[in-house]
């Protein structure tokens, strides 16, 4: 009887458990139908295509080359990952994006134009060996993205990310804790059938796997990088300092300051000893190379309610930096204060996964999580008065919610060459271009905005090891 009774209701809770499943599924459906019926009013620009398997990183190359034939056109490219399930082999991929140069005439699409509205993803069967350019678009030209190289990588590709004065050397997080380098000059575009894994070079320290991956940005020291895995260490290597013979390289140095998985690392844009840290132990932690321990950050806040999944520092500002956090909020900070918030965003429903700020706009930033939306942000207008209807929607800093994808969001990134252009990856193995509609931001933000902070000028001092939880100028 008891028997019988546990199988009673162990039936129950999975019927119950899998309504769930379909409610929730068909309310993600009437969410993107109704996405997808306003999106030629909220896009200037917006290609959506489905990859073969998902991509859990997603970031664009700075170079731009011409389009052949057509100068309407110009080529950019993705590099992206895949992430399948045993039976296929995991590659690191670059995808061509053919977009329009800034001069081209767009126009906006109307709720009826279906063809203005078809996109990749209706179709689950794309081959994307194939020139597909079936693009979502809100204009009337033909976008579209193509893989056009693919490298054998053991294991799907958890971060990928490319050396910042030489992009075609690219560091990949693996599920075995490694870190692999690839020079894709060294790689065919497409490899064999049965062609074998062999990375340009193996970074050893990890023995198990993560997401935190950064190169140092900074010309003199760009051989140097850091990882931080669910092994709770930050590994810092320099790929410059080796023999050609030597295939693995040994960390320079091991921090071990976290006690929980370590889930983001970044470099300082400024200070090319000084980067940051964030982790499941819900603490942000800045750190300096130059000191001899391994074990103290200069600065170490509990930041968050909960885990801490992604930080940044402003490109443009010597001070700010921003982080994500599992409790669903995103908060910025001035390093000159550190142990106060500047600024807490309140936006997303679910995990902050991800963020990164314009490299255009000192201001503007976005997040994305597993609520599936990328979230773009405008400091600027914090504190702004809002009407009763407007605070419906969100803070007055909240700019624009990209709701295209159907499923947690893994990666994305800005166009380091067009303002306000975006590139999105999400485990429903969708990759969207998208640039919101310019009647949303409104008068353009100037470009290469100068810092408030610049005009104090500072040294390397200004951040060395202090003895508090505060940066002096």
């Amino acid at each position: 009887n008891l028997l019988i009774s546990y199988t009673l209701s162990l039936s129950e809770n999975l019927e119950f458990n899998s309504k769930k499943q379909q409610e929730a599924e068909k309310l993600i459906n009437e969410e993107y139908k109704t996405w997808k019926k306003n999106s030629p009013f909220l896009y200037d620009l917006l290609i959506s295509h489905a990859l073969e398997w998902p991509s859990l990183t997603c970031q664009w190359f700075p170079e731009v080359e011409s389009y052949p034939n057509d100068s309407n056109y110009k080529l950019q490219r993705l590099l992206l990952g895949t992430h399948t399930n045993d039976d296929d082999r995991n590659y690191v991929q670059i995808a061509s994006v053919r977009l329009p140069n800034n001069n081209t005439t767009t126009t906006k699409g109307k709720t009826n134009d279906e063809n203005a509205m078809d996109t990749d993803d209706d179709n689950n069967n794309n081959n994307n060996n194939n020139d597909n350019t079936n693009g979502t678009t809100t204009a009337p030209y033909d976008s579209h993205i193509k893989i056009e190289q693919k490298i054998v990588h053991e294991g799907e590709v958890n971060r990928a990310r490319y050396q910042c004065d030489n992009t075609d050397m690219i560091a990949t997080k693996s599920r075995t804790g490694e870190v692999y380098i690839f020079n894709r000059k060294e790689f065919s575009p497409f490899p064999r059938v049965f062609g074998r894994f062999n990375p340009t070079l193996r970074l050893s320290g990890h023995d198990k796997e993560g997401y935190g991956l950064a190169w140092n940005p900074h010309k003199s020291k760009s051989s140097h990088l850091i990882s931080g895995s669910f092994d709770s260490r930050i590994c810092y290597w320099d790929i410059g300092a080796t023999s050609k013979e030597n295939k693995t390289i040994e960390p320079l140095r091991v921090f071990n300051g976290h006690t929980a998985p370590v889930e983001d690392v970044a470099w300082h844009p400024q200070f090319d000893s000084i980067f940051a840290s964030v982790g499941d132990d819900c603490k942000l932690m800045v750190w300096d190379v130059r000191s001899n321990s391994n074990d103290s950050p200069v600065h170490d806040i509990y930041a968050h309610n909960g885990g801490v999944n992604c930080v940044g520092f402003c490109p443009n500002s010597q001070w700010v930096l921003a982080t994500g956090s599992a409790d669903k909020t995103a908060a910025m900070w001035d390093l000159r204060n550190i142990k106060h918030k500047l600024h807490e965003m309140h936006g997303h429903s679910g995990e902050i996964l991800q963020l990164e700020w314009s490299p255009h706009h000192e201001s503007v930033l976005a997040t994305a999580g597993n609520d599936r939306r990328v979230l773009v942000w405008d400091m600027s207008r914090i504190g702004e008065e809002q009407t009763p209807e407007d605070a419906e929607d969100g803070p007055p800093e909240l700019l624009f919610m990209h709701g295209g994808h159907t499923n947690k969001i893994s990666d994305f990134g800005w166009n380091p060459v067009d303002p306000w252009m975006l590139a999105s990856a999400a485990e429903d193995n969708i990759v969207q271009v998208w640039q919101m509609a310019n009647t949303i931001y409104g008068t353009p933000i100037p470009e290469d905005t100068e810092s408030s902070s610049k005009g104090n000028e500072t040294t390397d001092s200004a951040v060395a090891p202090a003895n508090d939880d505060t940066m002096q100028e």
